[in-house]
């Protein structure tokens, strides 16, 4: 199932996007927000709530509503912002995000939340499921049953959401241009397509690289800015199918500890997209190198650098 819904991934996009985005790129409709304007142009804080790979997303969301709306967020566990006294107040827009809609640890802290006068939002893809009520607003992921123990569509439906509201507030806090705004909205629906190419095109790859790295007990996953929750994400679908060791890191933090575990036992797969950090990304795999670490990379279509760099290497398009 969970190989299926991997594949589901294109299909599960289109579905997210349907009807959320006007036909001239310039409009983003997302219930719950398009009814609270008001409430939405003072917002002073935003703190998502989540577990596990929702957090995960939580944590993307963070990058990109505060690089693009400029509004400040938190990303709680949900079970941790619930025993903590959180500081919250009628000014805060909380988002709950939730495969299931029935995540026991969120749907508690959605309803503290809500006790203390936050404006609540849910992200969720159950329809009627149990945040979905609580929350009363917000946004249905529609990716399909996710039968898999390990998120995968729903994870990238959830990025979705997040980067329809970011783009929403940004425009509605003119922090974006007209053309900046229809340029990433129209990039959003060649996603579907260059996922759907990139998972045909990568499959032999990754199954040759699997039985080269079988016996590995380790495995370190490192990323820069919004890649590095990638990072944990990966390393999370690692430990909860093939039960390895594997920790995600900030990859500027690898000389700060983890640099002592690497060996020519240790496979470390690092994310070197061309966006954002590329250089600081290079001079880490340098960095395992020089200890004998084996390189998995996920690199842009056509980068010779960290191709040359690595033991192994993955091509996305950019």
């Amino acid at each position: 199932f969970m190989l299926k819904e991997i594949y589901e991934q294109p299909q599960a996009i289109i579905e997210t996007l349907r009807g959320r985005i006007s036909g001239d790129f310039n409009l983003i409709r997302l219930r719950g927000l398009n009814e609270n304007l008001n409430f939405l142009k003072t917002v002073k804080k935003i703190i998502i709530i989540a577990c596990g790979t929702s957090w995960h997303a939580g944590l993307v969301g963070e990058y990109l509503i505060e690089g693009i709306s400029r509004i400040p967020v938190e990303v709680e566990y949900a079970s941790e912002f619930l025993y903590r006294d959180p500081l919250i107040s009628t000014s805060d827009m909380i988002i709950a995000i939730s495969q299931s809609g029935e995540t026991a640890d969120t749907l508690s802290a959605l309803k503290l939340a809500k006790q203390r006068g936050a404006f609540v939002y849910g992200i969720c893809n159950v329809v009627g499921s149990s945040i979905a009520r609580c929350a009363g607003v917000g946004t249905y992921t529609h990716a399909g049953p996710e039968i898999g123990v390990a998120s995968t569509k729903s994870f990238t439906s959830q990025v979705t959401v997040l980067i329809l509201i970011s783009l929403f507030l940004a425009k509605l806090k003119k922090k974006i241009t007209t053309a900046q705004f229809t340029s990433i909205t129209k990039e959003l629906f060649l996603i579907s397509e260059k996922m759907k190419k990139t998972l045909l095109s990568v499959d032999n790859e990754i199954q040759q690289l699997s039985k080269l790295y079988e016996k590995a007990k380790n495995f370190l996953y490192l990323g820069r800015g919004i890649s590095f929750p990638v990072a944990l994400e990966g390393a999370l679908k690692l430990k909860e199918i093939s039960y390895i060791h594997a920790e995600g890191y900030p990859a500027a933090e690898m000389k700060h500890g983890p640099i002592a575990l690497i060996d020519k036992e240790m496979p470390v797969i690092v994310i070197a997209t061309k966006k954002g950090h590329y250089e600081k990304i290079v001079s880490n795999i340098q960095e395992i190198k020089s200890r004998k670490g084996k390189i998995i990379s996920i690199i842009t279509q056509g980068d010779e650098i960290v191709k040359e760099l690595s033991d192994c290497y993955i091509e996305i398009p950019e």
